[in-house]
């Protein structure tokens, strides 16, 4: 990719950039319309999932899923008040607060993963059939 002139870079950065917006609108409208999630309610989601433990510290999980702390913050309060997540102190460092996935945060992500995996597919499919 290094042999590519800045305008070629430049292409290719409209190109991703078009794409990302493309799967970032269906996913919106299918998880939102199919199973009440955003996408970054699926992403938090699906972090903890494949977590070991099902749990995150929270600054942790700001990063995984690049937001700022208040935006997670708001967000955990969402899946809170619908018993997707619970928000627990931290053992070691009393400050810190861990993110924990529920059985029905569980069952959630479970039922919203192949409408995820499908939209993804779909788009891309067709975002990259004209290569």
């Amino acid at each position: 990719m290094t042999d590519l002139s800045p305008e070629q870079m430049v292409r290719t950065w409209r190109a991703l950039a078009a794409s990302h917006a493309a799967v970032c609108s269906a996913l919106e409208r299918e998880l939102g319309e199919r199973h009440g999630l955003g996408v970054s309610d699926f992403e938090v989601l699906e972090r903890l999932v494949e977590s070991d433990d099902h749990k995150f510290r929270a600054q942790e999980l700001a990063d995984a899923v690049h937001l700022s702390q208040s935006a997670l913050s708001r967000l955990i309060s969402r899946l809170e008040k619908t018993g997707l997540v619970e928000r627990c102190l931290c053992g070691e460092d009393r400050r810190g607060i861990y993110v924990t996935l529920t059985e029905a945060g569980r069952r959630r992500h479970a039922e919203a993963a192949p409408t995820h995996r499908d939209v993804i597919t779909g788009v891309l499919a067709h975002a990259f059939a004209g290569d």
